[in-house]
């Protein structure tokens, strides 16, 4: 698999909530990076902990949300892509839509960190 394929890979499983294909593709000390202004954004270290704190919990508050993906960009070691959070949150009703930026690093066919880049008041526009 390319590393392309892999980050790919990452998205359909995401998608599906396929769990186990998430943590075939990520390496044990995986570190995913989500912007500190993020709604529940920190550091998250290991693929169960990002399963747990990130996929689960976006069920909790958002009645939709969603990774709308416009570009692959592929760096060899490094994938980028870049694409929109689209999302309607669960108490407040309201809609957004923001622009983001994923960045994957890729060590021994597995990915090994994520960082992520947004406008985060968007989204906690949304969330009042």
């Amino acid at each position: 698999m390319t590393n392309l394929e892999l980050i790919k890979e990452l998205y359909r499983a995401f998608r599906e909530k396929d769990y186990d294909a998430f943590l075939k593709i990520c390496t044990c000390d995986l570190e995913w990076i989500q912007n500190p202004g993020f709604p529940g954004g920190k550091t998250y270290i290991g693929a169960q902990a990002v399963i747990e704190g990130v996929f689960k919990a976006f069920n909790n508050d958002w009645q939709s949300w969603s990774f709308e993906i416009e570009q692959y960009l592929d760096a060899g070691d490094t994938i980028i892509v870049i694409g929109k959070y689209v999302g309607c949150h669960r108490r407040s009703g309201k809609s957004f839509l923001s622009g983001a930026a994923h960045v994957y690093d890729i060590c021994n066919g597995k990915v090994c960190r994520f960082r992520q880049f947004t406008d985060t008041k968007i989204i906690w526009d949304a969330m009042t």
